[in-house]
Protein backbone atom coordinates (compact mmCIF):
# COMPACT_ATOMS: atom_id res chain seq x y z
CA UNK A 1 0.00 0.00 0.00
CA UNK A 2 2.61 2.51 0.77
CA UNK A 3 4.71 1.60 -2.75
CA UNK A 4 1.37 2.72 -4.59
CA UNK A 5 0.70 5.79 -2.80
CA UNK A 6 4.81 7.06 -3.32
CA UNK A 7 4.10 5.75 -6.80
CA UNK A 8 1.16 7.92 -6.95
CA UNK A 9 3.03 10.61 -5.43
CA UNK A 10 5.57 11.13 -7.52
CA UNK A 11 3.69 10.22 -11.02
CA UNK A 12 1.37 13.04 -9.49
CA UNK A 13 3.96 15.80 -8.83
CA UNK A 14 6.03 14.88 -12.04
CA UNK A 15 3.16 16.07 -13.88
CA UNK A 16 3.14 19.34 -12.10
CA UNK A 17 6.75 19.55 -12.59
CA UNK A 18 5.91 19.24 -16.24
CA UNK A 19 2.92 21.40 -16.06
CA UNK A 20 5.00 24.75 -14.82
CA UNK A 21 7.22 23.91 -17.26
CA UNK A 22 4.64 24.27 -20.05
CA UNK A 23 3.17 27.46 -18.52
CA UNK A 24 4.22 30.73 -20.20
CA UNK A 25 7.26 33.13 -18.74
CA UNK A 26 6.69 36.14 -17.36
CA UNK A 27 7.93 39.43 -19.34
CA UNK A 28 10.00 41.80 -17.48
CA UNK A 29 8.43 45.56 -18.30
CA UNK A 30 11.36 47.99 -17.70
CA UNK A 31 10.71 51.32 -15.63
CA UNK A 32 14.20 52.70 -16.20
CA UNK A 33 14.64 53.51 -19.66
CA UNK A 34 18.95 53.36 -19.18
CA UNK A 35 18.32 49.54 -18.78
CA UNK A 36 16.14 49.61 -21.73
CA UNK A 37 18.04 51.27 -24.15
CA UNK A 38 21.02 48.64 -22.78
CA UNK A 39 18.79 46.03 -23.48
CA UNK A 40 17.87 47.02 -27.14
CA UNK A 41 21.80 47.75 -27.70
CA UNK A 42 22.42 44.44 -26.85
CA UNK A 43 20.26 42.47 -28.64
CA UNK A 44 19.25 44.45 -31.26
CA UNK A 45 15.58 45.14 -30.88
CA UNK A 46 13.34 47.79 -30.57
CA UNK A 47 11.99 49.13 -27.62
CA UNK A 48 8.39 49.56 -27.00
CA UNK A 49 7.51 52.23 -24.62
CA UNK A 50 3.82 51.17 -22.91
CA UNK A 51 2.09 54.93 -22.17
CA UNK A 52 -0.28 53.93 -19.34
CA UNK A 53 -1.93 55.18 -16.40
CA UNK A 54 -1.37 51.73 -14.52
CA UNK A 55 -4.31 51.88 -11.56
CA UNK A 56 -6.99 54.01 -13.22
CA UNK A 57 -7.13 53.61 -17.12
CA UNK A 58 -9.43 51.10 -17.75
CA UNK A 59 -8.54 50.66 -21.10
CA UNK A 60 -4.93 49.99 -20.35
CA UNK A 61 -5.68 47.24 -17.75
CA UNK A 62 -8.37 46.01 -20.67
CA UNK A 63 -5.21 46.16 -23.56
CA UNK A 64 -2.80 43.98 -20.24
CA UNK A 65 -5.94 41.51 -19.74
CA UNK A 66 -6.40 40.75 -23.02
CA UNK A 67 -3.46 41.16 -24.96
CA UNK A 68 0.13 41.38 -22.54
CA UNK A 69 -1.33 38.58 -20.26
CA UNK A 70 -1.46 36.11 -23.25
CA UNK A 71 1.30 33.53 -24.48
CA UNK A 72 0.86 34.66 -27.92
CA UNK A 73 2.45 38.06 -26.78
CA UNK A 74 4.37 37.00 -24.35
CA UNK A 75 6.02 34.78 -27.23
CA UNK A 76 6.31 37.72 -29.47
CA UNK A 77 7.56 40.40 -27.40
CA UNK A 78 10.38 37.74 -26.09
CA UNK A 79 11.25 37.83 -30.04
CA UNK A 80 10.65 41.09 -30.80
CA UNK A 81 10.94 43.89 -28.29
CA UNK A 82 12.49 45.49 -25.04
CA UNK A 83 9.24 46.19 -23.29
CA UNK A 84 9.57 49.76 -21.31
CA UNK A 85 6.26 50.91 -19.19
CA UNK A 86 6.18 54.48 -19.06
CA UNK A 87 2.97 55.10 -15.51
CA UNK A 88 1.09 58.06 -14.77
CA UNK A 89 -0.72 56.64 -11.73
CA UNK A 90 -2.96 58.62 -9.55
CA UNK A 91 -3.21 56.69 -6.48
CA UNK A 92 0.59 55.38 -6.50
CA UNK A 93 3.47 58.01 -6.06
CA UNK A 94 6.47 57.06 -8.54
CA UNK A 95 9.83 58.04 -7.21
CA UNK A 96 10.67 61.57 -8.18
CA UNK A 97 13.36 60.50 -10.89
CA UNK A 98 10.78 58.03 -12.61
CA UNK A 99 8.19 60.90 -12.94
CA UNK A 100 10.95 62.91 -14.39
CA UNK A 101 11.87 60.48 -17.15
CA UNK A 102 8.27 59.29 -17.44
CA UNK A 103 7.13 63.37 -18.07
CA UNK A 104 10.00 63.60 -20.44
CA UNK A 105 8.84 60.81 -22.57
CA UNK A 106 5.58 61.77 -22.32
CA UNK A 107 6.43 65.09 -23.81
CA UNK A 108 8.97 64.03 -26.35
CA UNK A 109 6.51 61.54 -27.99
CA UNK A 110 3.31 64.01 -27.56
CA UNK A 111 1.23 61.41 -25.75
CA UNK A 112 -1.77 63.00 -25.09
CA UNK A 113 -4.04 59.80 -24.03
CA UNK A 114 -3.69 56.24 -22.60
CA UNK A 115 -3.10 53.56 -23.72
CA UNK A 116 -0.60 54.43 -26.14
CA UNK A 117 2.52 52.65 -27.34
CA UNK A 118 5.57 53.70 -29.34
CA UNK A 119 7.62 51.20 -30.85
CA UNK A 120 11.36 52.69 -31.49
CA UNK A 121 14.66 51.92 -32.01
CA UNK A 122 17.40 53.68 -29.89
CA UNK A 123 20.85 54.54 -30.08
CA UNK A 124 22.98 56.91 -27.73
CA UNK A 125 25.32 59.40 -29.51
CA UNK A 126 27.80 61.59 -27.67
CA UNK A 127 25.66 60.77 -24.08
CA UNK A 128 22.48 62.51 -26.05
CA UNK A 129 19.81 59.34 -26.51
CA UNK A 130 18.36 59.28 -30.30
CA UNK A 131 15.00 58.01 -30.75
CA UNK A 132 13.65 56.34 -34.31
CA UNK A 133 10.37 56.51 -34.08
CA UNK A 134 9.13 53.50 -36.05
CA UNK A 135 5.24 53.76 -35.04
CA UNK A 136 2.34 53.92 -32.98
CA UNK A 137 -0.89 51.85 -31.68
CA UNK A 138 -3.46 51.55 -28.87
CA UNK A 139 -5.99 49.37 -27.48
CA UNK A 140 -7.19 47.15 -30.84
CA UNK A 141 -9.86 44.90 -29.89
CA UNK A 142 -10.17 41.33 -30.71
CA UNK A 143 -7.51 40.05 -28.70
CA UNK A 144 -3.68 39.29 -29.61
CA UNK A 145 -3.83 38.45 -32.85
CA UNK A 146 -5.09 41.84 -34.57
CA UNK A 147 -2.56 43.66 -32.08
CA UNK A 148 0.40 41.42 -33.14
CA UNK A 149 -0.55 42.40 -36.43
CA UNK A 150 -0.60 46.04 -36.07
CA UNK A 151 2.64 45.80 -34.32
CA UNK A 152 4.36 43.68 -36.89
CA UNK A 153 2.96 46.35 -39.70
CA UNK A 154 5.27 48.84 -37.54
CA UNK A 155 8.44 46.50 -37.27
CA UNK A 156 8.38 45.75 -40.77
CA UNK A 157 8.81 49.43 -41.57
CA UNK A 158 12.06 49.16 -39.54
Amino acid sequence: MNKSLLILFFLASTQFVSAQIALPQELTWNTNLEKSIELSTQTKKPILLFFTGSDWCGWCKRLQAEVFEKPEFKEWATKNVVLQEVDFPRRTQLPPELQSQNGQLQQFFQVQGYPTIWIVNVSKVDGKINFEKLGTTGYVAGGPQPWLDSANKILSNK
